[in-house]
This record gives structure tokens, C-alpha cells and sequence, in this order.
């Protein structure tokens, strides 16, 4: 009986304690209005159900809302001008020693060309209509057909085009060398504007460019795996895991509630620990497809918040968080 009270006030100890440590009540709270982060500039958007790892996304558009095509100098400048914080973009190496920006492995579903992206040499993938595969109405029309020559940037121009602008840059492979040829690239920026960039993708060419780039912000799949996990373990102490230091962390809306102190303590623990947070859409066993895309999408957020909005739609999500300034 002794040791069932015990027990008892034990557990309840530890459940006020954990209760005073992450509570939102005391907890500091940031100004302003949450970061934008829009993925692949201003894109197309299409309808995430039923996608597997080989669909393509091209012939499945909605109703276009505007011209711009993914992962291209157009759309990363219309995404800015409409608010964002931040633009993600996709890189594979060239055949010839450079990088392109582009989302796919391959050529076939959203171009007039064929076969492995990175087999192609830079000229040969600026030849391509990036827009040749786009329907919103399953093959009748091709609205960006012939709209789309010429518009495959390479790395070297987006970082032209936007010198002062911070970028999110994701490698597609699980190749080291690209890591390292990607350091190779970078090293050659000075050290305030490779501040203004960071790097995600797989854990195997993110070691390899931290390498070579110990200072460059990257987020790897595994170690977003780990931090989560960790700190939903040993959060309630207000221990933040070494995985959760000096990285960015995407954070399902649908399982937020389980980081102890979300939304307000937790950014601010991650805040002095040197990381970002960005929410994005619910997470359902797939890897992340969504953003927060929708007004629905923005009333799932908790009052006050100020974290970080990953988005497909900058152009719709900006206007509606103008406000929390």
C-alpha cells in the first residue's frame, strides 16, 4: 500500500514538473508573422492522393491559377515578390560538371526529352520545354506546351539571380560525390551569402558536404527522423537532442501536438539551439507531398504561431498570415 502512494505521488510530480517545463503559459513568445518557405518557387499544383514514387505529377495538374513552372528563375521571383521567406529548389549534376535545376530522375514526364536527368550534359537540358507534359484535363490540352524552351536554370544562374535571397537547396540522390561536388560549388561563395543557404536531402551526401562545409546548415532525412523522435522521448525535460542543433526541422501539422511545449516552447528551445522549424501538411506513412496550402490549412495552426509555413502556394498563404505581423 506504502509503495502504491508512493507511486502514486510520484507520477503526479513528475506530471506537474513536466507540466511547468513545457507549458505555453510561460512561455516566451516571438513576434512577427510565421516564415514562408515555398517549395519549388511558385509551381503547379496537383492532388496528392494516390501518388506513388513513380507518378507523374505533370499530367494531373489542377486548373492552372497562374503561368509559372516549378524550379525556374520565373517562379522563384514571382514566390519572393509574393512573400516568401524562403524558395526550396532541386539539383542534379550534368553530365558535363555543372548542376541543373530540376525536380525528376528523369526527363519523361514533365519535358520533350527522354531518359536519366543527370545523364544529360547542361545544354542538352536546356534545349528541353520543361512544360510539355502539363494537362489539367488528362491529355486534351497541354497548356504550357511550347511555353516551357529554355527555362531549365542551372545552379549557377539561380545563385546569380538571387544573391541576397535565402535558398533551400535539395539534393535527390544518395550519391557522396554529388555531396562533395556540391561543397566544391558552394565553397566558392563567400561566407555571408553560404549563411543565407542551407541543404537537405539524404544523410549519406549531406555527410559528405559537411565534410568539406562543417558551417552549412543542412536537415537529412535520418536526422529529422532522430530528432523528432528523440525529443518527443526526452522533451518533457526540456532536453533538446544533439540530432535537433543547427538544422531545419519539417514538422507534420497532424503530429505536432505530441512535441512537448508546441507550439511556443518549442520554437523557442529550437530557436536558441540554432534551428528552423517549418510546418508542413499531415504526414500519412508517404513522404511529404503537402504543404499548408489552404485557408483550412492556416486555421489548423495554433494562435500566435510563428514558426515556419512550408507551402506550395505562396501566392494564396501570404496574403493570410500578412496579418500576424
Amino acid at each position: 500500500m506504502r509503495f502504491g502512494r508512493f507511486l502514486l505521488a510520484a507520477v503526479a510530480l513528475f506530471a506537474i514538473g513536466a507540466f511547468f517545463v513545457n507549458t505555453n503559459l510561460l512561455a516566451p513568445r516571438a513576434d512577427g508573422r510565421p516564415k514562408l518557405l515555398a517549395h519549388r518557387g511558385l509551381a503547379q499544383t496537383y492532388p496528392s492522393e494516390g501518388l506513388e514514387s513513380d507518378t507523374c505529377t505533370a499530367t494531373r495538374i489542377r486548373t492552372p491559377e497562374h503561368e509559372f513552372l516549378e524550379n525556374t528563375i520565373a517562379s522563384m521571383q514571382a514566390a519572393f515578390a509574393a512573400g516568401a521567406d524562403v524558395v526550396e529548389l532541386d539539383v542534379h549534376p550534368t553530365a558535363d560538371g555543372h548542376f541543373a535545376v530540376f525536380h525528376d530522375w528523369t526527363l519523361d514526364c514533365r519535358t520533350d526529352g527522354k531518359g536519366v536527368t543527370r545523364e544529360q550534359t547542361l545544354a542538352e537540358l536546356k534545349r528541353l520545354d520543361i512544360g510539355y507534359g502539363y494537362t489539367a484535363d488528362g491529355g486534351k490540352t497541354f497548356p504550357f506546351r511550347g511555353l516551357g524552351v529554355g527555362l531549365m536554370p542551372s545552379l549557377d544562374e539561380v545563385l546569380a539571380a538571387f544573391p541576397d535571397k535565402r535558398l533551400l537547396i535539395n539534393i535527390k540522390s544518395r550519391d557522396a560525390a554529388e555531396g562533395r561536388m556540391l561543397a566544391a560549388r558552394l565553397s566558392k561563395l563567400p561566407e555571408a551569402a553560404r549563411a543565407r543557404l542551407a541543404v537537405f536531402g539524404d544523410d549519406v551526401p549531406l555527410g559528405a558536404l559537411s565534410t568539406v562545409l562543417p558551417d552549412m546548415r543542412t536537415m537529412g532525412r535520418g536526422t529529422l527522423k532522430s530528432c523528432l523522435l528523440s525529443y518527443i522521448g526526452l522533451g518533457w525535460s526540456s532536453h533538446v537532442p544533439r540530432a535537433c542543433h543547427g538544422t531545419m526541422l519539417l514538422v507534420p501539422i497532424n503530429y505536432a501536438w505530441a512535441l512537448w511545449g508546441w507550439p511556443h516552447r518549442f520554437l523557442a528551445r529550437m530557436q536558441e539551439a540554432g534551428t528552423e522549424v517549418y510546418v508542413v501538411g499531415p504526414y500519412t506513412g508517404r513522404a511529404f507531398t503537402t504543404g499548408i496550402d489552404t485557408a483550412f490549412d492556416i486555421g489548423q495552426l495554433p494562435e500566435g504561431y510563428t514558426g515556419g509555413i512550408w507551402t506550395n502556394r505562396v501566392h494564396a498563404i501570404a496574403p493570410l498570415v500578412a496579418g500576424k505581423r
